[in-house]
């Protein structure tokens, strides 16, 4: 979906945060995931396109099918991102066996509004980069289904369409729309650049002030 290119260029971004600056000023809103979904696994940085998955309440004992699908079916390179109608905290949404999945089929990585169960197994078996909410022993099975792939869900105050740009790496998780890829990669480079520059000044000259009045950036 996204050339070589665009993706080397987001993973040589210094941080998300660089990214999610960029997305203030060319978007004027939010794009940045809740601070409570972090890599659980590792400090690996992942760059991808979203492939959404949807869940909701259920008291039938059945799997997330549509996640199922998704990691065998989805293009390499891939994010999944599950988030869901009601909380998902207080279970796990991804394990070991999807990572195995997701490994097979060479995805970028997991990121999930809810929570995230056999660690030990992803970190010691696939070192697989997986953001979660939360961590939790607990199956889905009987609690919650997956009931949609690929259409919009809304995470925090981000709302993410399938095909989106994921962003995530020690700092957090950033969405950066379709549309906006290429202009946001292109300021994130400049405030990389210029925050860089800035920071010189400041050790060179011994004074914060004086990089703040120079480059106006916090």
């Amino acid at each position: 979906m996204y050339s070589q290119d665009i993706i080397n260029g987001y993973r040589a971004i210094f941080s998300t945060a660089s990214i999610a600056d960029a997305c203030d000023q060319i978007l004027g809103k939010t794009m940045f995931l809740p601070h409570e979904i972090k890599n659980r696994i590792n400090n690996k940085k992942i760059v991808g396109p979203a492939v959404t998955i949807l869940e909701d309440v259920t008291e039938e004992k059945l799997p997330p099918q549509h996640a199922l699908d998704a990691i065998d079916e989805s293009e390499e390179g891939s994010v999944i991102v599950i988030s869901g109608c009601q909380t998902l905290e207080t279970v796990a949404v991804w394990g070991g066996l999807m990572t195995a999945g997701a490994v097979a089929n060479k995805h970028e990585g997991a990121v999930l509004n809810g929570g995230l169960r056999d660690i030990n197994e992803i970190r010691r078996d696939y070192d697989f980069p997986v953001f979660s909410k939360t961590v939790s022993p607990g199956t889905t099975l009987g609690r919650f289904r997956t009931i949609s792939a690929n259409q919009p869900l809304t995470i925090g105050e981000v709302t993410i369409y399938p095909g989106d740009l994921i962003i995530g790496d020690i700092d957090g998780v950033v969405c950066v729309p379709k549309a906006v890829v290429e202009e946001v990669l292109l300021l994130s480079k400049s405030i990389d650049e210029r925050e860089l520059e800035q920071a010189k000044l400041i050790i060179q000259s011994g004074s914060l002030r004086e990089g703040l009045a120079k480059y106006g950036r916090i």
